[in-house]
């Protein structure tokens, strides 16, 4: 007996030993902030966060790879507790809705294909690659709807996922299953930066306006009576549709495919009604903005650029706060167009409109007199936007008898050849001195640097000169570009020089930077602070105080998204050509403002679309019977008022008629006449 109880005991101490070696081996470390988030989710395994359940979201969150308002299940008061648990503050979450992209489903396409036990998206997009030409369209076998866990998706008669909002949590499930992406997330901020893919059912006229307009959408609401929609459509992209209604170059209606018919749409003629009917209403029809983040951002300038880039920056959720030299805003559009042509109460309504989205302005603040860049970034604005015009600008508002450029440390050629002549301002220069943009530069201009005051000149170039430069004149630097600018008050310190070759950089010491162009580069004035900090510790960082900032321009448009630096190819070299191209300039710098605000990068997606890039098309259209298009309603012969619109606008009856003349194309899909195709199996293609 005894035997067996101390060999019981000696096997119990033995297990014992055993076990808590066996706790330090293989002992795991549990984060005490997974478990205190983890406790605080609301337990409902959901998958809708697109984890495994709330422990590996809470994993996740405390990892930094989402963020604290992850989960769809939970409201604003879990995300703020969460928030504080990992010591960082929360921003109100935007919310996001599953938004279906496609223009027709399977039971408009005239060949049906039968895929016999197949029953999901994904299985028949691997094993056969869909069931239409067109590589974009939707599969219709509903696995987005199958997998929503909300029942926010249905399958509509047409074969196309139709969303439910008021079900819809922004989960991102559906967009996860989906092969084809056809059904994505959206939300306000989602669609200001978007730029369009070949992922997108883009269509022809939406791919050529600058802005990159939703044109078949607000035909088509316009078609349905409804005008306040339309405007809204418009507004996602375009702040001035009264305006740009009567002056835009129309580059959409040469694309139109009913140029293959008859004439193409009068697609700007339709802007300009559903316009102007807001307008007579005096009521002014809004998109939808993101809520406010607690950030503040300035804007130089209240041209056509400018307020652009303040409307979308506003529908960020950023503060934002216009500054225009002169005592109205407005700009070359102001100044520069007749009247019969833009009368300017229509100009204001627009600008009524801007300011409406909860943008400030504050006119007669010149710049360099009354206001400075690195005041602004010292009062409590994180981002300075510059938009001041090229020299046409400057002309229309001063004559050209202003003092130059007061940007720090920058300026324009004809600020050096003019200096202290004809009652122009005197232009002071020292140390080194970088111009810009000509390779074949006078070399008496160069000559003029030094006589205001340059220690050095350098001439920073793409291509070789063709002329050679004399050492002792000044150093010729070429395969460069100008990246981002460093600076401290009003004072220029260094530039990064981008070697196009390699793509090194090297921050070299300028005081100065001299343009050979007819306007300063659109600028964004960032502290300095703000280069290395993390976006999630910046997110409502205070800003610099120390005066340093940097500079960087707006990313480039997609046509030139290889392009690198300041002056590159295509870069405006003075005013915008066209003022819808300003708009579409604003939108990409209200972009770059936010996205330099989270940290988030400026790269456009490889597969962005462009003019040159090759999408699905087509190069005729059947079946569409013959409607030429409306006229434009003139004024009479007799009228005498010199300032009074010559073009009248559609009447209800002419703007309805027009907007029925719409294909309401996709990719390579188009509306069909019922009445040529009433007999066929399908009306669509």
């Amino acid at each position: 007996m005894q035997d067996a109880i101390l060999m019981m005991g000696g096997l119990g101490l033995v297990v014992g030993i055993g076990l808590a070696i066996a706790s330090k081996v293989f002992y795991v470390y549990v984060d005490p902030k997974i478990l205190d988030v983890e406790a605080a989710l609301p337990g409902a395994n959901c998958g809708g966060c697109g984890m495994p359940g709330c422990s590996a979201n809470a994993e996740a969150i405390v990892a930094g790879k989402t963020s604290p308002s992850s989960c769809v299940a939970a409201g604003p008061e879990v995300a703020q507790a969460i928030a504080a648990i990992l010591g960082v503050s929360f921003e109100a979450k935007e919310p996001d809705i599953a938004l279906p992209g496609c223009a027709y489903g399977t039971s408009d396409a005239e060949t049906k294909y039968a895929y016999d036990g197949l029953n999901d998206c994904r299985a028949m997009a691997v094993l056969h690659g869909g069931m239409k030409v067109c590589t974009i369209g939707c599969l219709g076998l509903g696995t987005c709807a199958k997998a929503c866990p909300f029942g926010a998706i249905t399958m509509g008669p047409d074969g196309l996922p139709k969303v439910q909002e008021n079900r819809c949590t922004g989960c991102g499930t559906c967009e996860r299953v989906c092969p084809k992406n056809i059904i994505t997330l959206s939300s306000v901020t989602r669609r200001i930066l978007k730029e369009y893919t070949t992922e997108d059912c883009t269509t022809p006229c939406q791919r050529a306006c600058p802005a990159g307009i939703d044109i078949s959408a607000y035909i088509g609401a316009i078609a349905d009576g409804d005008n306040n929609r339309a405007v809204q459509i418009i507004k996602e992209r375009n702040p001035f549709p009264t305006v740009i209604g009567r002056i835009c170059p129309r580059p959409c209606e040469s694309e139109c495919r009913r140029h293959y018919v008859d004439e193409p749409v009068a697609i700007n003629f339709l802007k300009r009604y559903a316009a102007d009917e807001e307008m007579a209403r005096g009521q002014h029809i809004q998109p939808y903005k993101a809520p406010e983040t607690g950030r503040r951002v300035a804007v130089i300038g209240g041209g056509v650029e400018g307020l652009s880039a303040a409307f979308f920056t506003a529908r960020l959720g950023h503060a934002t706060t216009v500054f225009e030299a002169q005592n109205k805003m407005g700009g070359l559009l102001r100044s520069a167009i007749a009247r019969n042509r833009l009368p300017a109460n229509v100009l204001d309504w627009d600008i009524e409109g801007i300011l409406a989205m909860g943008v400030a302005s504050e006119t007669d603040k010149s710049l360099g007199k009354d206001i400075t860049i690195p005041e602004l970034l010292t009062q409590g604005y994180q981002a300075v936007f510059l938009a001041v015009g090229g020299w046409d600008s400057r002309l229309a508002r001063t004559g050209g008898q202003s003092d130059p450029s007061p940007v720090p440390g920058c300026h324009l050629l004809i600020d050096v050849a003019k200096s202290g002549s004809q009652g122009y301002p005197n232009l002071k220069l020292d140390g080194h001195v970088i111009i810009v943009g000509n390779p074949n530069l006078n070399k008496q201009l160069i000559q003029r640097c030094k006589a205001l005051g340059a220690d050095k000149v350098t001439l920073l170039v793409r291509e070789t000169p063709l002329a050679e430069i004399e050492p002792n004149q000044a150093e010729v630097r070429a395969d460069m570009a100008i990246g981002r600018l460093h600076g401290q008050g009003d004072a220029l310190q260094a530039v990064d020089l981008i070697h196009l070759t390699h793509g090194g950089i090297e921050k070299v010491e300028a005081q100065h930077l001299i343009f050979t162009a007819g306007r300063i580069p659109e600028l964004m004035f960032l502290p300095a602070s703000t280069e290395d900090t993390p976006s999630d510790s910046a997110q409502n960082a205070a800003p610099a105080t120390t005066g340093a900032w940097q500079a960087i321009p707006p990313y480039k448009p997609a046509a030139l998204r290889d392009e690198i630096g300041l002056m590159a190819k295509g870069d405006e070299l003075t005013d915008f050509s066209a003022a819808i191209k300003s708009i579409a300039a604003g939108r990409r710098a209200a972009a770059t403002i936010h996205k330099s605000l989270y940290g988030l990068a400026l790269d456009l997606p490889s597969h962005v679309v462009a003019p040159a890039t090759p999408v699905q098309n087509v190069n005729s259209v059947q079946g569409v019977a013959v409607q030429l298009r409306q006229i434009m309603p003139l004024a009479d012969a007799n009228q005498t008022a010199p300032d009074a619109e010559l073009e009248k606008g559609f009447s209800v009856t002419e703007a309805h008629q027009e907007a029925k003349r719409c294909l309401q194309c996709g990719l390579i899909c188009y509306l069909r006449d019922k009445e040529c195709h009433a007999s066929q199996p399908g009306a669509k293609v």
